[in-house]
């Protein structure tokens, strides 16, 4: 029997109110600072750095620009460089030198629409090929981008003449593990999921979860396919198992109510890629572990190969906040720190321990 004491704790060690509406936080990778990003109410971008130190964080530079930031990803930059891209409600794709943040080192005027969601992946050490970007929006598209090339994307995936635009929440990239494979994962309002392959430049696969898709995430970018959490309106997510694919069912999942509202993101522990915080409407975060099954592939009556799903068991929650939470980002350097934003205008530095015995 395992005492509450063993479980681990999520612990709000700081929390900061801001003055302007938070969309994102991002860790700075190897550093003990963190960036906020969102929008000030007379209409204009703001992008704040803070710097962790003594139990306090402290505003380091504040950099405001015209359009009101939605995403951002340090995901395609190098460690030496520390570059962050962010997506705004201009429909802009912009990289920004921190240390001079006057003007952009690479701009691109991305979407129509605003751009809802960012990753990056081939930076940081994270994922073999390229530094690439990838943006969805809401005018239906989904992007990617090397910012080594200017202007025009080297991917778009966009609806077909006469289909319906369908507004891309989130994008996720996944299957970097050599030079030649990379997939994109986007999630869509009306609960579409769908996966290119970049590679073969197809859908390789596509389903629906009957809510609309708020977050999509590989449980490790750089790996061959794991994992895919997906988090939805309705309070629910989705765990699929993505190293099997059945020609007809597609890869088998298993699906968990985890708050009793839209679950907005879901982030795996970087050390650990079996554990993941969910982040909800309610201003909860819930913490999770997978358990993988006993044999992970069985064979269909025909023969055939097919995945089979694991289960997901809460490990602890708290509830942080009345209005939803946002953003969620762990530390890439420090096991158990995490930051995370809300609706309140609050920015919080959380612990959670215990996280290398579960």
């Amino acid at each position: 029997m395992s005492t509450p004491l063993e479980k681990p704790q999520i612990i709000s060690h700081i929390q900061k109110g801001l003055n302007y509406t938070v969309f994102d936080s991002k860790w700075i990778p190897c550093s003990a600072k963190f960036v906020c990003m969102g929008n000030f109410a007379r209409g204009t971008g703001v992008i704040q750095i803070y710097e962790v130190q003594q139990g306090e964080v402290q505003l380091i530079k504040e950099i405001e620009k015209a359009k009101p930031f939605k995403c951002g990803t340090f995901g395609a930059t190098s460690l030496q460089k520390r570059h962050l891209a962010t997506g705004d409600f201009g429909g802009n794709l912009n990289i920004w030198n921190l240390e001079a943040p006057e003007i952009p080192v690479y701009s691109v005027k991305a979407h129509t629409e605003i751009v809802n969601t960012i990753d990056g992946v081939g930076g940081l050490g994270i994922g073999d090929g390229a530094p690439e970007i990838v943006t969805g929006s809401r005018d239906g598209t989904v992007k990617v981008w090397d910012p080594r090339q200017k202007d025009t994307p080297v991917a778009n995936m966009e609806p077909i003449e006469g289909e319906t635009k369908r507004d891309c929440w989130t994008v996720a990239f996944g299957n970097a593990c050599n030079d030649q494979d990379r997939c994109v994962c986007a999630g869509y309002d009306n609960g579409d999921i769908k996966l290119f392959d970049l590679r073969n430049m197809s859908v390789r696969w596509e389903t629906n979860i009957k809510n609309g898709v708020c977050c999509v995430e590989f449980d490790r970018k750089d790996i061959n396919m794991n994992k895919l959490v997906a988090t939805s309106l309705e309070g629910k997510f989705h765990v699929f198992d993505m190293r099997t694919q059945h020609p007809t069912k597609g890869f088998a999942s298993v699906s968990e109510k985890a708050h009793k509202s839209t679950v907005w993101q879901a982030r795996h522990l970087p050390q650990n890629r079996d554990i993941f915080m969910t982040a909800g409407g309610a201003g909860s975060l819930h913490l999770w572990k997978y358990e993988y099954p006993a044999q992970r592939s069985k064979k269909d009556a025909d023969g055939i190969e097919m995945g089979v799903a694991g289960s997901a068991s809460l490990l602890q929650n708290v509830t942080l906040s009345t209005q939803p939470i946002a953003s969620l980002d762990w530390s890439p350097d420090k096991q158990g720190l995490c930051v995370c934003s809300a609706f309140d205008q609050t920015v919080r530095v959380l612990i959670v321990t215990k996280l290398n015995r579960v």
